[in-house]
C-alpha cells in the first residue's frame, strides 16, 4: 500500500518566552494570546481591560501609520508641511492641542458610558473593544468574527511597532518612510 504524507507547518512554542512560565491568566482564550507577559501585568489587572487598551492603541496606530504615509503625498491647501511630522506637532498652538485632548477625552467618556476603571468598564458584560458598532454585519458569522478579531490584534501590534519605527526614522534622518525607500 501507499502511505499518505502528513504535512505539518511550523509550530509555536508552548510559551512565548521559553525560559519563563506561561502566566496563569493567559490561557489562550483571547484572540492572539501566545502567553507573552514578561512583566506580569496579567497577574494584577483584568485581562479585558488590558485587551481594551491593546485594541485601542492598535486602532490608533493603524490610523497613525496611514497618516504618516499619506502626508508625504497630500497637503491641504491652507497648510504647509514642516520638515517632519514631529516638527508639525510643535507648530500647533497650545489651544489646538487642548482642544484635541478634551475631544478625545469626551469620546472616551461617552463611548464607555462614563465607566473607565477596570472595575466597572465591563460591568454590563461588554467584550473588550466591542462598542456595538457593526454597520456591515461582519459579526454575524462567528468563525469570520473570530478570524477578524485575530487579524485586528495582529495588525494592531504590527502598527504599534511601525509607528515607533517611522517616528524614530523621522527623528534620526528627517525623512519619511517613502523618502527612505525611494532614496
Amino acid at each position: 500500500g501507499s502511505r499518505a504524507a502528513v504535512s505539518r507547518g511550523p509550530r509555536m512554542q508552548e510559551n512565548a518566552v521559553p525560559f519563563l512560565e506561561r502566566p496563569p491568566a493567559l490561557d489562550g482564550s483571547l484572540a492572539g494570546d501566545v502567553g507573552f507577559d514578561p512583566v506580569g501585568f496579567s497577574n494584577y489587572f483584568d485581562l479585558r481591560w488590558l485587551r481594551e487598551a491593546e485594541l485601542k492603541h492598535g486602532r490608533v496606530c493603524m490610523l497613525g501609520v496611514t497618516g504618516l504615509l499619506v502626508q508625504e503625498f497630500v497637503t491641504l491647501p491652507q497648510f504647509s508641511n514642516g520638515k517632519t511630522p514631529v516638527d508639525d506637532f510643535f507648530v500647533v498652538p497650545a489651544a489646538g492641542l487642548w482642544q484635541v485632548f478634551f475631544t478625545i477625552g469626551a469620546i472616551e467618556f461617552f463611548s464607555h458610558g462614563f465607566k473607565l476603571t477596570p472595575g466597572d468598564m465591563f460591568s454590563e458584560g461588554r467584550e473588550a473593544g466591542d462598542f456595538n458598532f457593526d454597520p456591515l454585519g461582519c459579526g454575524k458569522n462567528p468563525d469570520a468574527l473570530a478570524r477578524r478579531r485575530l487579524v485586528e490584534v495582529k495588525n494592531g501590534r504590527l502598527a504599534m511597532i511601525a509607528v515607533g519605527g517611522m517616528v524614530h526614522h523621522y527623528l534620526l534622518t528627517g525623512k519619511g518612510p517613502i523618502q527612505l525607500v525611494t532614496g
